[in-house]
């Protein structure tokens, strides 16, 4: 029964994120006639040098609009921190505009240093027009003199294909600037520019040149270096554990009838204490439950990613995934947790579900109180919302929850008999004295080692996109090397569990589960 309801909760997920997804999206088709207003939305303003620092744009002392309004967000996009604001002028579609006022505004003393202050800090803007972003420095530095200027012209390059929009671009005018340097109240007009031009690259293919930096040849080979080195890992623990798997294969036939003999020495030593049950093994199979739901989800946002449903400025679409397919994949994590846990021999398997309920949860709500706290404290739009927190909470209360118990009550009612090669002793073996290298923290750096070494290469592009400017579309090459990564970790955690044995040491499940998870750290 599990194995028919389990699967079909996962299809399910994936449909529902697709239309999540889709639901997201503007409901035009993005086509328009001469005169019809464009979506054109302001976003928000930070640091260039720190993406992850971003204020709502009318968080500075610029002109709002009488009819602003916010638009309606997706979860997605909002804890992606966009907070989309209609701009502060309309932009009609093949409709010019030259150096056109879009207002006038006295700047006090406190709104002439906010300006300096994040002129001085390299602050840029983000915006959309017809969900295209675009992106310009809010002012310059005159370094040698110490001057400081608002940029209070912008000008956008629009280009269309028929009806529809294909591609904006944004400067500035370096010579209409407004000087900031002194404390002093200042009078400021600011101005738009619109030019229409026509091109020929069509509609679909508009987001191309976002991705294109990716794709370029140079980083291409160093993708595909890190994939070679990454199978020949492979290649070489494969054929070691290989080795290690055909000894082990004769020895078991061996002790089959648990038939020991005093001479024997290593592993053979302590057959009777390896399937020995371990302690806190409560929070064993809560370990277990909640890294599987992990994986499974890990897998179901490749899936997605490889079939085009993330791309370059796809506001939240990820982070909606995320949270969506979390809260359907939870079902795996109380059946595998609750089953393991039934078949070490646990009785108390209602305790072991709040357990893995609460084991990456609970860690996680803690990290989001202090980071939310900071947010708000620097009114950031990192700030989650009161309502978006009130739907996150709705969804781990009436979908998660319910899910992880029934996979947890299934667990239970399918669970299978712990069956052992080989007896279990009645009294444990005393373990040997062990030489530093063979400890748990040595062998845990060991096995996360080599792991890293061969994901290093994509670690940087990815923490370059999450924590800078890059963008990473390039998922197909991800996806290898995370199945590269799964292998070499399965392979190497193998082959030290089987030297901590060799050692007459039997204790080896946490230590199992310690070296897997290394990596990830």
């Amino acid at each position: 029964m599990a194995e028919k309801i389990l699967p079909a909760t996962l299809f399910v997920s994936v449909l529902l994120v697709l239309s999540v997804d889709q639901a997201s999206s503007d409901e035009s088709d993005h086509r328009y006639r001469q005169g019809d207003q464009v979506p054109f939305y302001v976003n928000k303003v930070g640091p260039f040098h720190n993406p992850c620092e971003t204020y709502r744009y009318f968080d500075l002392p610029y002109c709002l609009p009488d009819n602003a309004k916010e638009k309606r967000l997706s979860l997605g996009e909002v804890l992606n921190g966009d907070r989309l604001v209609s701009g502060p002028f309309p932009i009609e579609f093949l409709r010019e505009r030259k150096s056109v006022p879009v207002c006038k505004k006295k700047l006090s003393k406190e709104d002439v240093a906010k300006f300096r202050a994040v002129v001085d800090g390299d602050y840029y803007y983000q915006m959309y027009f017809d969900d295209l972003p675009v992106w310009g420095f809010l002012g310059m530095v005159d370094k040698r003199q110490q001057r400081y200027y608002l940029f209070n012209h912008i000008h956008l390059n629009i280009y269309y294909n028929k009806d529809r929009v294909v591609e904006i671009t944004s400067y500035t005018h370096r010579n209409a600037v407004v000087e900031l340097t002194e404390d002093k109240e200042v009078d400021v007009e600011f101005l738009s520019t619109v030019e229409w031009k026509e091109t020929d690259v069509p509609f679909e293919k508009r987001m191309a040149k976002y991705s294109q930096s990716s794709s370029l040849p140079r980083h291409l080979e160093i993708h595909w270096n890190s994939v070679i080195n990454s199978c020949m890992a492979v290649l070489l623990l494969a054929g070691f554990l290989a080795a290690i798997l055909r000894i082990l294969n004769n020895d078991s036939v061996k002790y089959a009838n648990d038939e020991e003999l005093a001479e024997e020495t290593g592993w053979k030593c302590i057959h009777g204490d390896v399937f020995r049950y371990p302690k806190h093994k409560s929070l064993l199979a809560a370990c277990l439950g909640s890294g599987t739901q992990l994986l499974t989800l890990t897998v179901f946002i490749f899936i997605l990613a490889l079939v085009g449903v993330f791309y370059p400025y796809n506001r939240g679409a990820l982070l909606t995934a995320l949270v969506v397919l979390y809260a359907l994949t939870s079902g795996i994590a109380g059946y595998t947790a609750t089953s393991f846990y039934c078949q070490l021999g646990g009785t108390n398997w209602v305790r072991n579900l709040l357990l893995t309920g609460c084991l990456f949860c609970g860690p996680l709500l803690l990290t989001f109180c202090f980071l939310n706290a900071v947010a708000v404290a620097y009114t950031a739009t990192a700030a989650l919302p009161p309502g978006t927190i009130v739907v996150i909470a709705l969804i781990w209360t009436l979908v998660s929850s319910p899910l992880l118990v029934l996979g947890g009550i299934i667990g239970k009612n399918s669970k299978a008999e712990f069956q052992a090669p080989c007896r279990t002793a009645e009294n444990p073996r005393e373990i040997p004295p062990l030489r530093w290298y063979r400890q748990t923290v040595p062998q845990m750096a060991i096995a996360g080692l080599l792991p890293f070494i061969l994901i290093h290469t994509e670690l940087y592009y990815i923490f370059a996109s999450v924590w800078g400017h890059r963008i990473y579309t390039i998922y197909n090459i991800l996806f290898i090397v995370f199945i590269t990564l799964l292998i070499v970790t399965a392979l190497i955690t193998a082959t030290l569990t089987h030297l901590q044995l060799a050692a007459e040491d039997h204790r080896w499940w946490w230590r199992y589960a310690f070296s897997c998870n290394l990596s990830n750290v």
